[in-house]
């Protein structure tokens, strides 16, 4: 795993690349990290995806705020302070900054020898997911597959919300949402899917029988089966788009 440093117009975002078994080049995929930060498992997810053949870019968002200790879920629920400084850092990502942040992140991948192509993968988890729909939204013609996964706010009544913004989508998308989630509720599901088909964008949007959080292993809403089929959906997306 190796620390990197991207500049952007905030400062030097802190990221994270996780070694691979494969010979490069390889083609590359942004990871945006769910809400609760970087931590150990941010990086074991990370290191799955790499070994399956990818140079995988994970950016710590909340770069702006300083070092913070890694948080753990169970904890920031339980705990009244812990939640507010969470939405703190959550909501001090507006689109601006995503969009910023995504700028920056392609054009430090584009700079390096050892990525495969100029067109990329992406996929977050929770408030990642909405980062990478925004992500892709915003930077035509650089991302070939999103993915999105239990991501909350992806199609809401807010002038920033990414379904908004789906028309400059020139990739595949796929969106896993969970059945048992006030953050994406079947309303929300089929505005972002009317939102995608009248974009003309190819896509999957569906639900798991799972509760928010599914795909993270320290989640206290782990499901292994949920997971283990979010790991096959996104394999399948990026052998298929970025492997060719």
């Amino acid at each position: 795993m190796q620390q990197v440093a991207i500049p952007t117009p905030d400062g030097d975002a802190r990221a994270y690349t996780p070694g691979s078994s494969i010979t490069g080049p390889w083609p590359a995929v942004i990871f945006f990290m769910d809400g609760f930060g970087i931590r150990p498992v941010m990086w074991e997810m990370g290191q799955r995806l790499a070994d399956g053949g990818y140079l995988v870019l994970l950016p710590d968002l909340y770069y702006r705020a300083g070092s913070y200790p890694p948080m753990v879920p169970s904890e920031v629920v339980a705990d009244p302070n812990f939640r507010e400084k969470l939405m703190n850092f959550i909501t001090s990502l507006d689109r601006d900054r995503k969009v910023s942040d995504a700028v920056a992140f392609v054009e430090f991948l584009l700079s390096r020898t050892d990525v495969k192509g100029e067109r990329f993968g992406a996929t977050g988890y929770c408030m990642g997911g909405n980062v990478s729909l925004t992500a892709a939204g915003a930077v035509p013609g650089r991302f070939a597959a999103v993915a999105s996964f239990h991501g909350g706010g992806l199609a809401t009544a807010q002038p920033d919300s990414p379904h908004l913004f789906v028309k400059n989508i020139t990739g595949r998308v796929y969106v896993a949402g969970a059945i048992e989630d006030s953050h994406f509720t079947e309303e929300q599901k089929n505005l972002l899917e009317n939102a995608l088909t009248e974009a003309g964008v190819e896509h999957l949007v569906e639900t798991y029988p799972a509760r928010h959080g599914f795909a993270v292993p320290d989640s206290p809403a782990f499901n292994p089966t949920a997971a283990e089929r979010h790991w096959a959906g996104l394999f399948n997306l990026f052998h298929d788009t970025l492997q060719q």
